[in-house]
C-alpha cells in the first residue's frame, strides 16, 4: 500500500489538542455522572481510547461493529452489525464515538437501534463530519473536525486495512 499518495491534512498536534478539548466539554456534561461509551470499531478505536482517557467522570466501556464500506472507499449504504454490546444501557447515558461522519446513515442507524434499548440519553461524537457527503439529515452532537468530502486514512482510518496506525489525518490523493 506504499503506492497511494497521501498529504496530511491534520496534524497529530491538532487531533491531540482536539480531543482534550472535547473531553473538557464532556466532562462538564456529564459531570459527577456514569457513562457508557460506545465505541464504534475498528476506525473509532485511537479516537475512543484518546477521548475516554480525557473525560473526568465514571465511563463504561462498550464496542460495536459495523461495517458500510466493505474494500471499498465509498460506504454502500448497507449497515451491518458485526459485533453488538455485551452490557445493558437501560437507564444509562450513552456516548456514541465514531471516528468520521459521512453519508450519516450509519450513525443514523446506531443511534436508532441503541434508542430501542432504552437509555436515558444518547449522544454522539465524531472525530469528523464530512457535511458534503452527507445523505441523510444526521445531527452529531460533538464533532472534531469538519472537512470536505475526500478520502481520509489515519488515526484509526483505514483503506483496505492500511494505514489505521498513523498518528495524523492524511487525505488520499490518489489510489494506484
Amino acid at each position: 500500500m506504499h503506492n497511494m499518495n497521501l498529504s496530511p491534512l491534520i496534524s497529530e498536534e491538532e487531533i491531540q489538542k482536539k480531543v482534550h478539548n472535547m473531553g473538557q466539554t464532556l466532562t462538564a456534561k456529564y459531570k459527577d455522572q456514569q457513562i457508557v461509551a460506545i465505541c464504534v470499531l475498528k476506525g473509532s478505536f485511537m479516537f475512543y481510547s484518546d477521548l475516554i482517557r480525557a473525560i473526568d467522570t465514571d465511563v463504561i466501556c462498550e464496542y460495536m461493529a459495523v461495517s458500510s464500506y466493505g474494500n471499498s472507499s465509498q460506504s454502500s449504504g448497507e449497515v451491518k452489525i458485526n459485533l453488538d454490546l455485551t452490557g445493558t444501557i437501560r437507564d444509562r447515558h450513552v456516548l456514541l464515538i465514531e471516528d468520521i461522519v459521512d453519508t450519516g446513515l450509519t450513525l443514523n442507524f446506531l443511534k436508532n437501534h441503541l434508542a430501542m434499548r432504552g437509555p436515558r440519553s444518547v449522544a454522539t461524537a465524531a472525530l469528523l463530519l464530512k457535511p458534503g457527503a452527507l445523505k441523510v439529515d444526521c445531527a452529531v452532537d460533538h464533532v472534531g473536525f469538519e472537512i470536505s468530502n475526500d478520502f481520509v486514512v489515519g488515526y484509526g482510518l483505514d483503506y483496505q486495512g492500511y494505514f489505521r496506525n498513523l498518528p495524523y489525518i492524511a487525505q488520499v490523493q490518489s489510489l494506484s
